[in-house]
């Protein structure tokens, strides 16, 4: 961060790569390759944990081409009024402020508490989490500097921590080519259950994009954003590898099963190998690890969500107080934020529903790399995107499609619930824009 005209702080790239790590890196790396390990053998899960990562990629490249078009704050939301049409940026800005960060927000303060609990059994998991959701709320409320301190000091903590455990993984653990076999699966390659674990995959990748949500208050957003983007995604890529490699190499299918234990014992395939190499005493150093990614990746969510609202409030979409002032964070749409992240805390029946989340999100990701090609055949006042990044954006649409297909087959209700949301979006777009039609109202700037 630096002093810009010597009084407004930007953030530079390496906040920004750090804001990725934080987003993209949670409990799923930790979790997946033991439900993999029972179908899969060690080569085809690290061949789609690669995968994974090119089609993460491919929708950070995308998404740099769309930073460069259009610099602007509000991810989703921006992209698409820009590009494809003001009512489809609304429903990616509603889906947003409802559950796109929120639920998150408070499924990972209630998976801190549970594992803040497993050091501390007094404690308790939704009390524990709320706290944690007004420390990070308050922090980010307080100033970028405060925020990005708060912000920077979480980062490398995490990076800190996942080092030594890669660290442990490489200097005390098997480096000879694992041997075992999944205890299902049929000879051959098995193509089934690669495609569905891709699903669990790509979310375990989610989060390449949180930059674009804060653009504005970067340092040339244009070049910074692109840039901290694809960093950030190809760091983590490669982390990711690394960490399936330890896994796959010292774990055996029995023992990855640990994963199935999650939600009751809150142990990790992390766990597993730390015990598996140092001892069982190590595992309450891995929770409080855990706890660490889990604060982080709030931490993250709480900087990047408010910025969405507060560029509908500027557009007139919402009420203008949570538009914030020029060179200060979003005050009211933290605050708002916060607020249903602890309502969710203290309720959370959203647990199972957020696959149902996951999807909605993917669908308004892969619709928004759609509109690069609308740039490219129609939209002659915007420069014409990279021959690159078309390609980049038609392989993460065309995977994303097979991926919501996979969740609309899997849960019969998701189509059901998928229109539902969408229709109410469309309702209250419609209402917001006859207030905005209104005499004196401010005109919806998409």
């Amino acid at each position: 961060m630096r002093r810009m005209n010597g009084r407004t702080a930007r953030l530079t790239l390496w906040p920004g790569v750090g804001l990725v790590a934080a987003n993209m890196i949670g409990a799923g790396v930790f979790l997946s390759a033991g439900f993999m390990a029972q179908e899969m053998g060690p080569g085809p899960i690290l061949i789609d944990w690669v995968v994974g990562a090119v089609l993460a990629l491919a929708g950070a490249r995308a998404y740099a081409e769309l930073a460069r078009l259009v610099p602007r704050s509000g991810g989703e939301y921006r992209y698409l009024s820009a590009l494809l049409h003001p009512a489809l940026g609304f429903l990616a800005g509603w889906a947003s402020l409802l559950v796109g960060f929120s639920a998150p927000v408070a499924v990972d303060a209630l998976a801190a508490g549970a594992f803040a609990r497993t050091v501390f059994p007094a404690l308790s998991p939704q009390w524990t989490g709320a706290a944690f959701v007004v420390i990070l709320t308050a922090f980010h409320a307080a100033g970028l500097r405060t925020s990005a301190r708060a912000q920077n000091v979480l980062v490398a903590v995490k990076v800190l921590l996942l080092a030594g455990f890669v660290a442990v993984g490489l200097l005390y653990g098997q480096r000879a080519w694992p041997t075992w076999t999944p205890p299902s699966g049929g000879a051959g390659f098995p193509w089934a259950p690669a495609a569905r674990s891709l699903f669990f995959i790509a979310f375990a990748f989610s989060g390449w994009n949180a930059v674009v949500y804060a653009a504005e208050e970067f340092d040339r957003p244009e070049k910074t954003v692109p840039q901290a983007m694809l960093v950030g995604c190809l760091v983590v890529a490669a982390l990711y590898l690394v960490v399936n490699w330890i896994f796959v190499a010292n774990l055996t299918p029995a023992d990855a099963a640990v994963v199935f234990r999650y939600d009751s014992d809150q142990v990790t395939l992390a766990h597993a190998v730390a015990a598996r190499l140092l001892g069982p005493g190590l595992g309450k150093v891995m929770s409080l690890f855990t706890v660490v990614v889990f604060l982080s990746a709030m931490s993250a969510m709480i900087l990047v969500g408010p910025r969405v609202y507060a560029a509908m409030a500027r557009d007139g979409f919402l009420p203008r107080f949570l538009a914030g002032r020029e060179g200060r964070p979003p005050v009211a749409s933290i605050l708002l934020q916060g607020a249903l992240s602890l309502a969710i805390v203290f309720t959370h029946p959203l647990r199972d529903v957020l696959g149902r989340v996951g999807a909605i999100l993917t669908f308004f990701a892969a619709l928004t790399t759609v509109g690069l090609f609308r740039a490219a055949l129609v939209r002659r006042d915007l420069p014409r995107p990279a021959r690159v990044a078309l390609v980049a954006a038609g392989i993460y649409s065309g995977s994303a499609a097979y991926l919501i297909g996979f969740d609309l087959v899997a849960w019969q209700g998701s189509a059901s619930w998928i229109a539902a949301v969408v229709a109410v979006g469309l309702g209250a777009y419609a209402l917001a824009r006859r207030r905005t039609a209104a005499p004196g109202a401010p005109a919806a700037d998409a």
